[in-house]
């Protein structure tokens, strides 16, 4: 739902609850529908009624009859009420901190600050904390249904291979190619001996491109192509307009890269992609980092932990010791201080915020002075940096995520329409 609806939604949702609070307060509310051992109030029901002609006036949305949106309504409500109450039995619960971070993000996406969405909703007629609280309660719900359906949801890595391919198939008839082109020919009836000759001379020029000869010269000086005094330049096509051979060898290929030798009927072709446009590329920057982290405990203070870690830090820059053997006899790490505190390569993302700026900011080869992060003291050394080509991670990934949000939707309502079906309801007031 867009974040600014949602927003508006929200607000008339705690709006209504309020004015029919009031009105509840000069007749005695009443029980309109029993759920296991809780209770779906009048104005309940009728607080949803007013959201949802609310939202429909919103829209511009046409309503059946009040009949119609009532038994809508209270089903809403019964399900809402079932799941909380699932959340409840879980001990599931929404943190003041959890909550303003919500608020806070539902603010930035809104072009507001919290205090201007405040603003915005008492302006609307409804009180913050009514709206906090209905913000809290989509929260909970939300944790529940999650909590609930993701162990339901299994996605075969066979699934997630044939939606790449098929999304990779879609996207390659946009994809255009500039390829280079080298040709060492056969005549017609050529023997063994020939072809296995001219064989050997193609992997001899690929050797020769690989290891740093220019292909347009090589082109010019031993291919028997048709574009030979060109440099072997093929100019732009997709996949559909190259020769069937060359389109299988080319597929999921990146700039700059050699392929062959493809045997044809004339002989031994060499392909260089000289370009692409249209393709869509993922790269990221991992780093090899290694440190040493002291938890401070009863035994080993705040204070105490940072010291001794500048201590470390000192013999290790004064050639007294050596980075390996300090993290394998002090480190708080188990995981990385028998491997002398490498971490191994990855992306910084997955690191504790304190402790992933830190890294970004460090040159290779240099140990940061003691920090902390939630885990504790930490001193950190750089390794080394490289970028990765992680466009087929990107792609099952993506694959990965657009089934699991199909499987997931429909699970969703198949375990909503079980836990219905296994609480007891009676509706009092029809």
């Amino acid at each position: 739902m867009n974040k600014m609806l949602k927003l508006v939604s929200i607000a008339w949702l705690a709006i209504a609850s309020s004015v029919v609070s009031v009105q509840a307060n000069e007749v005695l509310d009443r029980v309109a529908v029993i759920v296991n051992d809780g209770v779906i109030l009048q104005s309940e029901v009728e607080a949803m009624l007013a959201q949802i002609k609310r939202n429909a006036a919103e829209q511009d949305i046409n309503l059946p009859g009040d009949e119609v949106l009532r038994v809508q309504a209270i089903d809403r409500l019964v399900l809402q009420e079932v799941q909380l109450q699932i959340a409840r039995r879980a001990g599931i619960e929404v943190s003041d901190a959890q909550l303003e971070q919500t608020i806070q993000g539902i603010a930035q996406e809104s072009n507001m600050s919290v205090d201007e969405l405040r603003n915005e909703i008492e302006r609307l007629g409804s009180s913050w904390s009514s709206y906090r609280e209905s913000v809290r309660k989509e929260m909970l719900l939300g944790e529940i249904q999650r909590g609930a359906v993701r162990e339901r949801v299994y996605i075969s890595p066979q699934e997630i291979q044939n939606l790449s391919e098929m999304l990779d198939e879609v996207n390659s008839q946009e994809v255009e190619y500039r390829l280079s082109h080298i040709l060492v020919g056969l005549r017609d009836g050529s023997g063994g001996d020939e072809v296995q000759d001219a064989r050997e001379r193609a992997e001899q020029l690929l050797d020769v491109l690989r290891n740093g000869a220019d292909f347009a010269e090589t082109a010019i000086s031993a291919s028997s192509g048709s574009r030979a005094l060109e440099g072997g330049d093929l100019g732009w096509m997709n996949i559909n307009a190259m020769p069937t051979l060359f389109a299988e060898a080319v597929r999921g290929k990146r700039e700059g890269d050699l392929i062959g030798p493809i045997k044809s009927g004339v002989g031994f072709h060499i392909l260089k992609v000289a370009d692409t446009r249209g393709l869509e590329t993922v790269e990221v920057e991992e780093v090899n980092a290694r440190h040493i982290l002291l938890q401070p405990s009863v035994i080993l203070s705040d204070k105490r932990a940072r010291e001794k870690l500048t201590e470390i830090r000192a013999q290790i820059v004064a050639g007294e010791a050596t980075f390996e053997e300090m993290a394998r006899e002090h480190s708080s790490d188990p995981g990385s201080a028998s491997q002398g505190g490498e971490l191994g390569w990855s992306q910084t993302d997955v690191y504790d915020p304190a402790f992933k700026q830190v890294v970004d900011s460090s040159e290779i080869g240099v140990i940061s002075e003691p920090f902390k992060s939630q885990f504790g003291w930490h001193i950190v050394e750089v390794l080394d940096r490289r970028v990765q080509d992680a466009t087929e991670r990107s792609k099952q990934n993506r694959a990965y995520q657009l089934l699991f949000r199909r499987k997931y939707q429909e699970e969703l309502e198949n375990w909503q329409q079980e836990i219905r079906d296994q609480a007891y309801i009676e509706q009092v007031i029809k």
